[in-house]
């Protein structure tokens, strides 16, 4: 009996990742074949920039020398959203008999139950969840499995050890002009030359009308009202303390810019721009943020020298810190959305004693951060013992 995987997905692009996991799942399952099957549109999904002839194209320049992996047009081919029940009905007919495996991410694996026709896909296919190193998510997918079989279903788990980056990441990078180490050449080289994921767009000196949506759309969504809010308030700022409104604008809406990268997606950045990194920021790259932000402000729209300095020193601080800086800083710590004890008192600071305001938030990260167990950074060190010394 042949046994026939389906792996389908929005691939948009396909990267390293996805066809790692698709070699590994093969040869753990023994298919004879893996269809990977690009969805015309995932229900409830919405997928920007490629179209779905493009996304086609570049899976099958993925593929490229992978005996075992083949690009099926089926859902593409009917224009339309498709569902899985109908897409393995059709495949069981082209191959009687066969077996049918059905590859799932975690994300599908968790909701598969609230699919439509969930009981026949069931009873017609096995289940196969790609898990990652998470124990949070093991556990997870250890309980809907355990649920799917005593329905009757037949479920296995297999442990996913290859590269954990998503699409939206990739789009990301690729927006920084970064992210080709993610993917084939040939799908590097086509998204180039179809200019798809920004990466023949024109972000430089953008207007804030034409900004706004620019970053919106880069964000992680949760991050997107904090934004504003820091933008907001650094025009605020910048009002009562005599600061350059259009320059705490712009610092204010793109200092997070690259937040929604992870730690080791930030090293990746840093390494495309060539940036040396020192001990501390190797060792915590979450807390790099900041840097590459300023590095993308700087390269990617245009920003001037102030705005990319406030970018960089939102985080940490610095010693010596100038007006733009000191209100990003204060800006980013307690604007509306922000809730935590002691954020009142620093909001009457900013507006009554900016100086005092950057020095109680300094203040406030250290004793958090000791409270942790945390390291804290050397810049904010200084930035601290810098204004006790030339305290007023």
């Amino acid at each position: 009996m042949k046994k026939i995987g389906i792996f389908g997905g929005s691939f948009n692009p396909p990267h390293v990742g996805h066809i790692q996991s698709a070699v590994y799942a093969a040869e753990q399952l023994g298919l004879d074949r893996l269809l990977l099957m690009p969805t015309w549109q995932t229900p409830g999904k919405n997928m920007p920039d490629a179209s779905p002839e493009q996304r086609l194209a570049m899976l099958r320049l993925a593929v490229r020398g992978q005996e075992k992996l083949t690009v099926s047009d089926l859902e593409l081919r009917q224009g339309q959203e498709c569902y899985t029940c109908d897409t393995v009905r059709t495949v069981q007919a082209r191959y009687p008999g066969a077996e049918i495996y059905l590859l799932l991410g975690t994300d599908m694996f968790l909701k598969f139950r609230q699919w439509r026709h969930a009981p026949e896909l069931l009873r017609t296919v096995t289940l196969a969840a790609l898990r990652r190193g998470d124990k949070k998510e093991a556990s997870a997918l250890e309980g809907e499995a355990k649920i799917l079989t005593e329905r009757g279903g037949k479920v296995l788990l297999l442990d996913n050890p290859v590269l954990p980056i998503s699409s939206t990441q990739v789009r990301r990078l690729l927006a920084f002009q970064a992210g080709g180490d993610f993917l084939n050449p040939g799908v590097y080289d086509f998204i180039r030359q179809e200019k798809l994921y920004d990466t023949g767009a024109g972000f430089m000196n953008l207007p804030m009308a034409q900004l706004e949506p620019v970053v919106v759309r880069l964000l992680n969504p949760n991050r997107v009202n904090h934004v504003l809010g820091c933008r907001d308030t650094a025009v605020a700022l910048a009002k009562k303390w005599g600061a350059d409104e259009v320059d705490a604008a712009r610092a204010g809406i793109l200092h997070d810019i690259t937040k929604a990268l992870d730690g080791p997606l930030q090293l990746t950045l840093c390494r495309a721009y060539g940036r040396i990194l020192d001990d501390f920021s190797r060792k915590y790259p979450k807390t790099l943020h900041a840097l590459t932000g300023s590095l993308v402000a700087e390269r990617i729209f245009g920003e001037n020298k102030a705005v990319v300095s406030a970018i960089e020193s939102h985080t940490t601080g610095k010693a010596n810190m100038n007006l733009l800086e000191t209100i990003i800083y204060v800006a980013d710590y307690m604007e509306p959305n922000r809730d935590f004890p002691g954020v009142e008192k620093l909001r009457a600071l900013a507006f009554t004693d900016l100086r005092a305001a950057l020095k109680l938030g300094l203040e406030m990260t250290l004793d958090h951060l000791k409270e942790q167990g945390g390291e804290v950074s050397p810049a904010s060190r200084e930035a601290l013992a810098y204004l006790n010394a030339n305290s007023i």
